[in-house]
């Protein structure tokens, strides 16, 4: 039984920095409600990363479904797409088992631009979702139906960067 009357459907996207840091942070602040929180990051496979060790210390379950390479548009692997399927197949598994209050999918929204998911499986999550879950999407690139399919769209624009001066990503800040 959810702790949550009424659990929404959330989405961080755009090119901006934080949409992660943003669904982490509801973590933290859900832990701290009594809350029951799980993550999980599609297109992510280092178990190494600040907020994993972090989220794994807090006891909060944290699943990577990503390969240890990036995905390129247009270069899509059977892999990838089979790493997906089973990071979806437990998403759909973390939302419907009533052990979790919030629900954060990370990078779903980028497995989506890369086609390692259908769309349509995710709009029939949203719709089907309990009624005491909040779910929280995340990623670049959200196509206009997932949009008008959530109750809270947020779009990270960037006004201005360091990377764009050549700062590599950092321990801590990026990752």
């Amino acid at each position: 039984m959810s702790a949550l009357e009424r659990g929404y459907v959330q989405l961080y996207t755009g090119d901006g920095k934080g949409k992660t840091t943003a669904s982490l942070g509801l973590v933290l602040r859900a832990l701290g409600q009594g809350l029951r929180p799980a993550v999980l990051q599609f297109m992510k496979a280092d178990p190494e990363w600040g907020e994993i060790v972090s989220l794994t210390g807090l006891g909060v379950p944290v699943r990577q479904c990503g390969l240890d390479h990036w995905v390129v548009a247009g270069k899509v692997t059977d892999e990838d797409r089979a790493a997906a399927a089973e990071g979806f197949a437990a998403a759909r598994a973390l939302v419907e088992s009533g052990d979790y209050d919030l629900v954060v999918l990370d990078e779903l929204v980028t497995a989506l631009f890369f086609e390692l998911v259908p769309l349509q499986d995710v709009l029939d999550l949203i719709r089907h979702k309990p009624e005491g879950v909040e779910l929280v999407i995340t990623g670049r690139r959200a196509p206009e139906e997932l949009i008008a399919a959530v109750d809270l769209a947020t779009e990270m624009r960037p006004l201005k960067h360091y990377f764009d001066a050549g700062v590599q990503a950092r321990p801590g800040i990026e990752y």
